[in-house]
C-alpha cells in the first residue's frame, strides 16, 4: 500500500549519481554507539540498520573522525581515519544495502571542539587562530551529580595550524572519502559546520589569519575548497559528495552571516560538490543558544535559510532543524529545499518513513522534543530517547513471539509506563487486561501534558495503540488480589507511580497553599476532600461542570481556556524547582502570573534533560520569572513565602497562592502487597522512583522482555 499524502516527500530524488527512493534523510548524528576504538560494531551497524527497514531514502552516518582520535568530540565515536576500520564499515554498509537504503559518511574533524580528544589522550585542538576566551551561563545549567560527565584533563593545548598541518589535514579529509568509497557507502557528506575544524577556518568570529586562508571571505574558505578537490582527485568526479555548511552563527557578533552562508554556497558549487546541507550553529557559551542552531526549539528553524540558499545554486539542498511532515512536504512542493533530513524524529520511530509509504501517519511515534537524545551526549553516554526505549539497543533483539501459548498478563496503572506495556505485550500476541483506578488513561502525563504540549502528542499516541491492539482496558477498576486472582494472570505489571505526599514545610497547612496534586486534580476536572476545603464554590462548580461536560479531557481547551481564567491569584510561589516545578512556572507565567520558585537545591533543573533545562531556565528569567535555589528556612505566610537564600540573607516573595512542587517518592506497596498474595510481579516507572516518560518506556520494555523470555 502506498500513499499519497506525501507526494513530494515521497517522492524519488538525486544527490549527483546517487538515486534515492524519498527525499527523506537520516541526518547525520553523533550518536556514541561505535567501538572505543572507532570501530563500528554490532551496536552501531543495528542501529543503522533498524533506520533502513524503517525506509528512509538516505542514512547519513555521523562523524566518522578523519584524524581520529585526534579531533574526536565524543566518546565511542566513529572513525575512519585507518584502512582497518574499512572492513567492519563494509559490513555495515551492506547491512544497509540489504534493506534498500543508501548510506552515506560524514567526514568529519572536531578541530576546537574536541575537547574528548584532549581531555582522554591529551591531543591539541586544531584551529586556525586563537579562539576568543570562553565566556556564558553554560557551566552553571550543570547539576553537581553531571559534573563528572564533563570533559576534564585541563586546559588543552591548541595547535594553530600551519601550512603542513594543513596539507595534513586536506589528506586525512581526502583518504577518509577513500576509505568510505571502499566501504561502500554511496556517498559523502563533508562536515563544513558546527563550529569544527573547516567552519572555524570559515568563520571570521574566529579566523583572523593575515595568510592565504584568512581575511577575505575567498580566503576563509579555501581550506574547505582544498578539501572538496583532494576527494574529487581521489574518488573522481561522479561519487557523490555534498558538504553541510552553517548559514549563520547565532550569538556571535561577527561571525558567519546569511551573505557569507550564500556566498560560500555558490564556492562550494563551483568546487563540485552535489549537494548542500543547510545548517547552523551557535556560541557555546550561551545556554539557550544550544537549542537554537542545528538542534533548534523552533519549529522549521533552519527553512528559511534553506530557501534563499535554494535560490543562489543550481544544486540540490537539503533543510533540516525540527521539521514536522507537513512542512516537509510543504517545503519541497515550494522547491524551498530537495531533501530533508530528520534527526530527532527518526530516532524516536526509525520506521516514519515506511509508515508515511504506508498512509499509517497515526502511528509514526511522535519526538516530544525533550532533548534526551542529545543531552545524553554531552553526558558522556551512548545516545538514548524518552519514547523509544530501543533506540541504541537494536543489537538486542526484540521478544519472541507468544506463537501458541500466550500469556495472560495484567497491567495495572494507564499511565504511560503502562500504556507502553500493554501495547508491547500485545503486539507480542499475549492477552493483556489493563487496570486504571481513574476514568481516563494517561496517569500523571496528562497533567505534563498541559504543562508541555508535545507531551499530549506521545499521550495520545500510546492512548491509540492500547486501543488498537484490543487489550482490555477496565477504567474505574482498582486492582485487588481478588479482582486478580479471579483474571487468573500469570504475571502482573504495577504501573501505578509515584506517592506524591505534602512535605512538612512550615504554613503548609494554609487553604493557599496547594500541592502538586491539587493542581493537576484543579486543572484536570478532578477532585478530593482536601481541594474542596481549599476552593471556593466558583471552582469547585467550574471544576465539577467541566469534568461532566468532558471540556477538561480536553488538553488543547484547557491550556486555551486557562489563558483567560484560573482559580489562582496573581502571585504565586511554587516550592520545588525540578522538572514539575519549572513547567508549572512556565505554564503560569504565560498565563500572567508572577511566578517565583525557590528550592533548597544549589542547582534547579533535576528531571530534566540539560540541553532543555538550559532552554526553559533562561526562558524563565527572561519572563521575569524569580529563581532562588539554594535557599533554607522556607516559611509560607498568608500572602508571601520567606527564606534564606544562598547569600545568608532573610528574602521573602510574594505568594497570593503557593504550589508545593515537591514530595515525590517511589511506591511499591501494591507491588509489594501482590507478591505477598502469590503473584508474579513487575514493578515499572515512578512506582520504582520517579523516572518521568524516559524511566516509565525504559521499565515498560524491560519488563515486557522479562515476561516475554
Amino acid at each position: 500500500m502506498s500513499s499519497n499524502l506525501y507526494p513530494h516527500l515521497l517522492s524519488p530524488g538525486r544527490i549527483g549519481s546517487l538515486e534515492l527512493k524519498n527525499r527523506i534523510a537520516v541526518t547525520a548524528m553523533g550518536v556514541s554507539l561505535s567501538e572505543d576504538d572507532g570501530t563500528v560494531g554490532e551496536r552501531m551497524m543495528a542501529y543503522h540498520e533498524e533506520q533502513a527497514r524503517g525506509g528512509a531514502g538516505l542514512i547519513i552516518s555521523g562523524v566518522a573522525g578523519v584524524a581520529w582520535p585526534v579531533g574526536a568530540v565524543a566518546m565511542q565515536q566513529t572513525a575512519i581515519s585507518d584502512d582497518r576500520f574499512i572492513p567492519a564499515l563494509k559490513e555495515m554498509t551492506d547491512r544497509v544495502h540489504a534493506h534498500g537504503a543508501k548510506i552515506a559518511a560524514q567526514l568529519h574533524h572536531g578541530g576546537f571542539v574536541a575537547g574528548y580528544s584532549a581531555a582522554r589522550w591529551g591531543h591539541p585542538l586544531w584551529g586556525p587562530a586563537y579562539p576568543k576566551p570562553f565566556k556564558g551561563d553554560f557551566m552553571n545549567f550543570f547539576l553537581a551529580e553531571e559534573m563528572g560527565g564533563v570533559g576534564g584533563g585541563g586546559i588543552p593545548q591548541l595547535k594553530i595550524l600551519e601550512q603542513t598541518d594543513i596539507d595534513i589535514a586536506v589528506q586525512q579529509f581526502a583518504q577518509g572519502a577513500r576509505r568510505a568509497k571502499e566501504a561502500g557507502f554511496d556517498g559523502v557528506e563533508i562536515h563544513g559546520g558546527h563550529g569544527y575544524l573547516l567552519s572555524s577556518f570559515t568563520s571570521p568570529y574566529i579566523n583572523n589569519r593575515t595568510d592565504q586562508y584568512g581575511g577575505s571571505r575567498e580566503n576563509r574558505l579555501r581550506l574547505t575548497l582544498e578539501v572538496i578537490a583532494a576527494i574529487r582527485a581521489e574518488v573522481g568526479r561522479d561519487y557523490p559528495l555534498w558538504i553541510k555548511l552553517d548559514s549563520r552563527e547565532v550569538g556571535k557578533e561577527g561571525g558567519i552571516t546569511m551573505e557569507d552562508a550564500i556566498a560560500n554556497a555558490k564556492m562550494v558549487e563551483a568546487a563540485g560538490v552535489d549537494a548542500i546541507t543547510i545548517t547552523s550553529y551557535h556560541d557555546t557559551g550561551i545556554g539557550k543558544l544550544h537549542s537554537e542552531s542545528n538542534i533548534p526549539h523552533l519549529e522549521n528553524w533552519n527553512l528559511p535559510a534553506t530557501a534563499e540558499i535554494r535560490k543562489a545554486v543550481n544544486i540540490p539542498v537539503i533543510g533540516s532543524g525540527r521539521i514536522e511532515v507537513d512542512s516537509a512536504e510543504a517545503t519541497i512542493a515550494k522547491g524551498d529545499s530537495d531533501f530533508i533530513a530528520m534527526g530527532r524524529k527518526l530516532l524516536a520511530d526509525p520506521h516514519l518513513p515506511r509508515k508515511l509509504t504506508e498512509g499509517l501517519t497515526e502511528k509514526v511515534r511522535p519526538c516530544v522534543y525533550c532533548y534526551t537524545c542529545v543531552s545524553a551526549i554531552y553526558m558522556g553516554q551512548p545516545t538514548r530517547c524518552a519514547v523509544n526505549a530501543g533506540l541504541g539497543l537494536e543489537f538486542e533483539g526484540e521478544p519472541a513471539p507468544a506463537g501458541a501459548s500466550p500469556k495472560h498478563i495484567a497491567v495495572v496503572g494507564g499511565g504511560p509506563g503502562g500504556m507502553e506495556s500493554a501495547r508491547r505485550l500485545s503486539a507480542l500476541g499475549h492477552k493483556v487486561t489493563l487496570l486504571e483506578k481513574s476514568d481516563r488513561l494517561g496517569g500523571t502525563l496528562r497533567f505534563a501534558s498541559l504543562a508541555y504540549e508535545p507531551n499530549e502528542r506521545i499521550l495520545e499516541w500510546l492512548r491509540r495503540e492500547v486501543k488498537e491492539a484490543g487489550v482490555e482496558v477496565r477504567l474505574s477498576t482498582p486492582a485487588t488480589p481478588e479482582l486478580l486472582g479471579s483474571l487468573n494472570v500469570d504475571a502482573v505489571i504495577v504501573a501505578t507511580g509515584a506517592l506524591r505526599n505534602m512535605p512538612q514545610i512550615a504554613g503548609g497547612e494554609q487553604d493557599h497553599v496547594y500541592s502538586g496534586d491539587d493542581m493537576r486534580k484543579m486543572m484536570l476536572g478532578e477532585s478530593s476532600d482536601e481541594l474542596k476545603r481549599k476552593t471556593g464554590l466558583f471552582t469547585r462548580l467550574a471544576t465539577k461542570v467541566g469534568a461532566a461536560t468532558g471540556a477538561t479531557a480536553n488538553l488543547a481547551l484547557v491550556r486555551k481556556a486557562t489563558h483567560t481564567w484560573m482559580p489562582l491569584a496573581d502571585t504565586v510561589t511554587i516550592i520545588g524547582g525540578e522538572l514539575v516545578g519549572l513547567e508549572l512556572a512556565e505554564f503560569l507565567s504565560e498565563r500572567g502570573r508572577t511566578v517565583n520558585v525557590i528550592d533548597e537545591a544549589p542547582r534547579m533543573g533535576k528531571g530534566l534533560t540539560l540541553v532543555r533545562r538550559m532552554r526553559l531556565m533562561s526562558e524563565l528569567a527572561d519572563h521575569g520569572v524569580g529563581l532562588h535555589a539554594g535557599v533554607s528556612d522556607i516559611v509560607i505566610g498568608a500572602d508571601s513565602v520567606s527564606f534564606t537564600n544562598l547569600a545568608g540573607e532573610s528574602q521573602s516573595v510574594p505568594g497570593g497562592n503557593v504550589i508545593v512542587a515537591q514530595g515525590a517518592q517511589g511506591d511499591l506497596s501494591l507491588a509489594e502487597a501482590l507478591r505477598d498474595a502469590g503473584f508474579t510481579v513487575h514493578a515499572i516507572g515512578d512506582a520504582n522512583g520517579v523516572g518521568y516518560i524516559e524511566g516509565a518506556m525504559r521499565d515498560a520494555r524491560a519488563a515486557v522482555s522479562a515476561i516475554a523470555a
